[in-house]
């Protein structure tokens, strides 16, 4: 209840795109975590097909991220929000419709862009529209998107036990839901002529070499937290013998993430350092991977009683409520300083470079840790996908603690000094976070 009143101190439009990501997390994990599954059992297609089909859907995503930045500052972040919902209703549509490759493929392809719109946009308009309150708006955001993730799944297992077309349908229905609700209540913002070309924006992005350096230390922070949904649901089946223990990963960090997220950004809002704050957070998820390893390196097996599988459970929970507190404690502080590196006016196409690179290194450190875990069932290495883990949250934790000696990350409250304002120069001295 404390999280409805105080989401009904923003304004309407941010209200709506809170319940959006509640609703947008439900309809895409309802789905996506079983379409692997549906294409093998269901259709019979190869393990290369199903590769190549969840792969189109994520590179049309993770790849077109600056797409949607760029459309959402020269049109408008509304209409580009309402945009991607719409197409990602017809994706999840064809999923529901289609069993042959053909459309399959332009499923993914739709499904994938449509996050690729409206995952910027959202984040900029909540930016705009939040304005002093940015870091609390971003902590209820952190507050919904977690539990969308909890609650999907759990529908989705409920719907399959119909088929997955009811699934599928069921998904593209909450986003056609959602795409009615922004159309009615979320208001048009006028968006100011825009003076140079797309590329223009985008070699002012990528010049902006304080702002590259800051998405290239996130990276870290996306690796470990998909972790959350490979590696850690992984330990917790391995370690206990029991399929089911791995919706308590989810279930703990749910509860925890209600509990605490807006009392921990409270909390660290007017304390200290921005930049120090999301090295914190990095610190926390790296030290979220050493409990678990502990059961991973034992030669004990898989738990015999249920006595003995709560036990080899606990070092795993352990190690996802520090991932969840520390993801608390940064993400909220990562997404009020992104705006903050560049002008206002380009603000969806910040946040849409950012997340493109970040997405795409992180899913090169996803492969990595697949290795590690392949690698260490292969030479009894159970500790090594753990060790990795930490590894990438301790160098992305240096590199926060390195920009901000530099003195590159920016005054959330402001933005950047733009470059015009600098002579020109591609890079102007930076202000320290407060």
């Amino acid at each position: 209840m404390k999280t409805w009143r105080e989401m009904r101190g923003f304004p309407l439009a941010v209200q709506l795109l809170l319940v959006n990501q509640l609703g947008v997390n439900i309809g895409f994990y309802l789905l996506i975590p079983y379409l692997a599954t549906h294409l093998d059992e269901n259709l019979g297609m190869s393990a290369a097909v199903v590769g190549v089909v969840l792969g189109v859907r994520n590179l049309s995503q993770q790849g077109l991220f600056i797409i949607g930045g760029s459309a959402a500052d020269r049109l408008g972040a509304r209409g580009v929000i309402i945009a991607g919902c719409a197409l990602r209703t017809a994706g999840f549509g064809l999923f529901a419709l289609g069993d042959n490759l053909a459309v399959l493929l332009a499923a993914s392809v739709l499904s994938g862009f449509a996050g690729a719109l409206f995952n910027p946009a959202v984040r900029a308009y909540i930016s705009q529209e939040a304005a002093e309150r940015q870091v609390e708006a971003f902590a209820l955001f952190n507050v919904f998107a977690t539990t969308g993730a909890l609650i999907g799944p759990l529908l989705g297992s409920v719907l399959l036990l119909v088929d997955f077309r009811t699934s599928a349908l069921t998904a593209a229905g909450l986003f056609a839901v959602l795409t009615l609700a922004q159309s009615v209540v979320l208001p048009a913002r006028k968006v100011e002529p825009s003076k140079g070309t797309v590329l223009a924006d985008w070699r002012e992005v990528v010049a902006n070499r304080a702002f590259l350096a800051f998405a290239l230390a996130m990276v870290g922070m996306f690796t470990l937290e998909n972790q959350l949904y490979l590696l850690l649901p992984h330990g917790a089946r391995d370690a206990t013998g029991w399929d089911g223990a791995a919706g308590l990963v989810f279930l703990t960090g749910t509860l925890a993430n209600l509990a605490l997220q807006l009392r921990i950004t409270r909390a660290l809002k007017n304390r200290g350092n921005r930049g120090l704050w999301i090295s914190a957070g990095l610190g926390l998820m790296t030290l979220a991977f050493l409990p678990p390893s502990v059961v991973a390196s034992s030669s004990g097996g898989p738990a015999g009683s249920a006595a003995d599988a709560a036990l080899r459970a606990l070092p795993i929970l352990a190690g996802a409520l520090l991932l969840y507190l520390g993801v608390m404690v940064a993400q909220p502080f990562v997404m009020e300083l992104i705006p903050g590196f560049g002008r206002p006016e380009l603000t969806g196409t910040y946040f849409g470079l950012f997340y493109m690179v970040s997405g795409v290194a992180a899913a090169v450190g996803n492969t990595v840790v697949g290795w590690a875990m392949d690698t260490g069932e292969r030479g009894a290495l159970g500790w090594l996908p753990w060790a990795c883990c930490a590894l990438f949250g301790l160098a992305s934790a240096l590199g926060v603690v390195w920009l901000h000696r530099l003195g590159s990350l920016p005054t959330p409250s402001k933005p950047a000094v733009p470059a015009a304002a600098c002579g020109g120069r591609t890079k102007c001295p930076a202000r320290r976070a407060t």
